[in-house]
Parts: structure tokens; C-alpha cells; sequence
């Protein structure tokens, strides 16, 4: 885990941010903007979750150092977040350099940090289950009440995998199956970036009404409500890609 200060230039949207990456292999796991609620990145699609919550309870496994609790606590003032963080060192950082502490403050009885395996804690005791999950399947499945959704980013060429021989490609691929397998054929899928830099989302459930829903999100966040595609027509594309070699070549013909 590295915590570091981007000094980009002024125009680079991650301009005097708060970066903490993974150390192996180095993945962007948190970002503080400081003066801004958005981030410009996928952390920023994952507050549209909040709009569609209503009164419930999301929660965020892999909390990190708060991102995307931050954006859903400030822009939905009926959301309560429950987060877990495996890692308390992670938590640690976010509170003394990522404005969890200040978070945790302002939101007191909206926003809970837990360090622990949420799965194997018990995460679904939440009376009602939780309405919103942002990552992971069956179980998950489980702690979800009825019509509850899972939002996860399920990577891409810009995530670099753990485990040598296997890219960002292929990840985002075998990710896709697990959580096709555990929610069926109701699965969307947002793509963000291009060729190198594509990262996707994955989002259980029938998609909200886009006009409803755009009506009700943060006016930047509505870009992305139009954005969502089937997975099953989703998959259809990015295997003829592969198969034309075309993403290989880093380039988006979607």
C-alpha cells in the first residue's frame, strides 16, 4: 500500500489529489480530490447507486479509504453506507490522510466502518438487507433485500492482475461469468476509457427508468445513466475483438 500526492499538470483531472495504491500491483485503491465531491473516475459511477437506494443501506466492501462512501453520503442525505475493509492498516491511512476521520464525524449515524471479511461477518444482519452492494456473488446475493442491486467495477486493460499471465482483459472477462452465474441474465455493463485505459462496471438488476433516474442523480453523474449496455450483448462484442485481434491493437471499435 503507497499513499501518494499527484503533481500533475493543471489541466490533469487528478491535479493535486490524494492517490493510495495497491503496492502489488499497484492499482489506484482510493482517491481524495479535496475541494471536489467527484473524483472523474469510476469511483464517480458508483455514487449513481445512491439515487436508486432511496431510505436503504449500501454497502461497500473493499471500503478502502471512503471515495466512493464519500460521494453517496454528500449527495444522498437518506443513504446510510456500511462499509468493510479488510486491511485496518487501509482504514488507518484513509482516516489520517484521506478525510475519513472528517467523514466519519460529519455523518456519524450514516456512514459505519467495520475492519473484517464482511462475508464471513455477518454483513446481511442489516435489518432488511442492503438495497446496494458495490463488489462480490453469492453470498453477496444473500445480503441483498428484495430488489437490492450489486454495483462492482469488474476491471480492464487500465487494472493490472495479481496473478502473472493473466491481463486486465482477461480478468474483467472471467469477473463477468462469476457474477453472471450468481444474478443471471439481468447484468449491465458501463465501459469508461478507451483501448489501454478501459476500465467497465457491472450492475445487477433492471435498470431504473433512465429519465427517473437521471432526474434524480447529481447533474454530472446523469451522463452516465445512458451509458449501461446488456451484458450478454456486451460479451458478444468484446469477443469478436478478440477474435478480429482488435483489442490487442488498443484501439475501441464498440
Amino acid at each position: 500500500m503507497t499513499k501518494k500526492k499527484s503533481h500533475r499538470s493543471e489541466s490533469h483531472p487528478l491535479r493535486g489529489s490524494r492517490l493510495l495504491l495497491l503496492d502489488s500491483p499497484g492499482n489506484i485503491h482510493s482517491i481524495d480530490c479535496r475541494d471536489r465531491i467527484l473524483t472523474g473516475f469510476y469511483f464517480d459511477v458508483f455514487a449513481t447507486i445512491g439515487a436508486i437506494s432511496g431510505t436503504g443501506s449500501v454497502a461497500i466492501l473493499d471500503f478502502g479509504a471512503g471515495s466512493a462512501a464519500k460521494s453517496i453520503l454528500e449527495l444522498y442525505p437518506d443513504v446510510v453506507v456500511h462499509g468493510w475493509e479488510i486491511d485496518g492498516d487501509v482504514i488507518d491511512v484513509g482516516r489520517e490522510f484521506f478525510e475519513l476521520s472528517r467523514i466519519e464525524r460529519e455523518y456519524e449515524g450514516r456512514v459505519f466502518v467495520h475492519v473484517g471479511d464482511a462475508l464471513r461477518a455477518g454483513a446481511g444482519r442489516v435489518e432488511g438487507g442492503f438495497s446496494g452492494d458495490c463488489v462480490t456473488w453469492e453470498k453477496v446475493k444473500g445480503m441483498l433485500r428484495d430488489g437490492g442491486r450489486v454495483m462492482v467495477n469488474v476491471g480492464g486493460s487500465c487494472v493490472e492482475a495479481e496473478e502473472s499471465g493473466i491481463d486486465g482483459k482477461r480478468l474483467m472477462e472471467e469477473t463477468l461469468r462469476a457474477v453472471s452465474k450468481a444474478f443471471g441474465d439481468e447484468i449491465y455493463v458501463l465501459r469508461l476509457g478507451n483501448g489501454k485505459d478501459d476500465s467497465s462496471i457491472a450492475f445487477t438488476g433492471n435498470l431504473p427508468d433512465p429519465d427517473a433516474w437521471k432526474e434524480a442523480l447529481y447533474p454530472p453523474l446523469g451522463g452516465y445513466v445512458h451509458m449501461w449496455k446488456p451484458f450478454k450483448g456486451y460479451l458478444f462484442v468484446l469477443f469478436k475483438l478478440l477474435d478480429s485481434g482488435r483489442l490487442s491493437q488498443g484501439r475501441n471499435r464498440k
